[in-house]
């Protein structure tokens, strides 16, 4: 195996665009708990640093109402709502404990799902979607008996 060229790696952060940061950021300290923290004030847009507590940054930027680049995949030409196409599907990844109450908490807000199992049984997945149509997942390993 080749070494890498880059050493010392770990995820920094990842950045959503979008033209409300605000409903943004509230639903992502709602659903999984990031605080937000000291984000830079950038003179030609608006941004939102989120942190979730040993895990990585997500960075709520601005959209530019000027770029012709989709906000979502739900504003894409041919608009998919459907959460079942996110397990092939640009999305990112949570590990949750609480699969079940976390399932129900997403339901009593409207939030459809699709929830699966990896093919050995040994984790459960649920898709779903974020306001701005940017796809989300959340698993759960299996206790093994």
């Amino acid at each position: 195996m080749a070494a890498s060229v880059a050493t010392g790696v770990s995820l920094n952060h990842i950045s959503r665009e979008s033209s409300d940061i605000r409903r943004l950021a509230n639903f992502y300290k709602e659903i999984f708990g990031f605080e937000e923290i000291e984000s830079p004030n950038f003179l030609e847009f608006k941004v939102i640093w989120l942190n979730l507590s040993s895990a990585f940054q997500l960075h709520l930027i601005e959209r530019n109402p000027s770029n012709n680049l989709p906000e979502g995949p739900w504003s894409a030409t041919a608009p998919v709502v459907d959460p079942s196409h996110l397990p092939r599907g640009h999305h990112i990844c949570f590990t949750v404990s609480n699969f079940e109450s976390f399932l129900q908490s997403l339901k009593e807000k409207g939030i459809e799902t699709f929830q699966r199992s990896l093919p050995d049984g040994k984790v459960n997945q649920a898709f779903f979607f974020d306001p701005d149509g940017n796809g989300l997942e959340v698993a759960c390993p299996v206790p093994q008996q």
